[in-house]
């Protein structure tokens, strides 16, 4: 392996793994991403940090600053309500194809997304239900076998993950993508697509819940030990 293969693996690892913080709340808005920090936090020189930032700076979680620092993301209303939009015009469209087009293996893997949400629902962790939510939608994606539409999804992917964390109930939520995996899953495409635009309200009127209660002290973020 060259040096520039092992630069971008490793600035890959890294991406991933501030991807993760950020979305499971770890790494909180307005929070600095220092590159010497985090190189030595890594054991990596910054190169690869710098690469990373700039990844996550192309997936819209963090803004660069210049030479030495990024801060995570602080999404405005209009921000949210822009991407409100867009899943209003792709997700019913991507349930609706997922229904009329998915195939068994795929079906099987978007119940276990959906089994692994459940479950740690119910048990109240958080962060794997939220990922499993998010899994569950990228599957969906997947499942409607539509390359277009794939590559839409994947462009705001991460804002999309974002989004889909931003909420407490997570038995409720898990509770309608039950609803949703049924419709799929009796290839009823206009039910899906329906119960779809519900979704996208629910996990708005969550999420600015989630959003208010953060800002209130009501409840506490994970950031404590990552502080800038």
């Amino acid at each position: 392996m060259t040096s520039k293969d092992e630069r971008q693996l490793e600035s890959t690892k890294i991406a991933s793994w501030l991807r993760d913080a950020i979305l499971d709340g770890a790494r909180a808005p307005g929070s600095r991403l220092i590159e010497r920090d985090l190189a030595a936090e890594f054991g990596v020189s910054r190169v690869p940090v710098r690469d990373a930032l700039k990844v996550l700076d192309a997936e819209g979680l963090v803004e660069l600053r210049p030479h030495t620092w990024a801060v995570v993301r602080e999404f405005t209303d209009a921000d949210l309500a822009d991407l409100d939009e867009v899943r209003a015009v792709l997700e019913p469209l991507a349930f609706r194809l997922a229904a009329e087009r998915h195939r068994r293996d795929g079906l099987a893997r978007l119940r276990q997304a959906l089994d692994r949400e459940e479950s740690s629902a119910r048990i109240g962790d958080e962060i794997v239900s939220r990922r499993a939510a998010a899994d569950f939608h990228e599957t969906v994606t997947e499942l409607a076998e539509n390359r277009l539409l794939s590559d839409m999804m994947r462009g705001i992917g991460s804002r999309l993950r974002w989004a889909l964390s931003q909420y407490d109930d997570l038995e409720y939520i898990s509770g309608e993508h039950v609803e949703l995996f049924e419709a799929i899953e009796r290839r009823d495409g206009d039910r899906a697509a329906e119960l779809a635009a519900t979704h996208l309200e629910s996990s708005r009127r969550e999420r600015i819940a989630h959003v208010e209660a953060v800002r209130t002290g009501a409840i506490r973020t994970q950031q404590a030990s990552h502080r800038a």
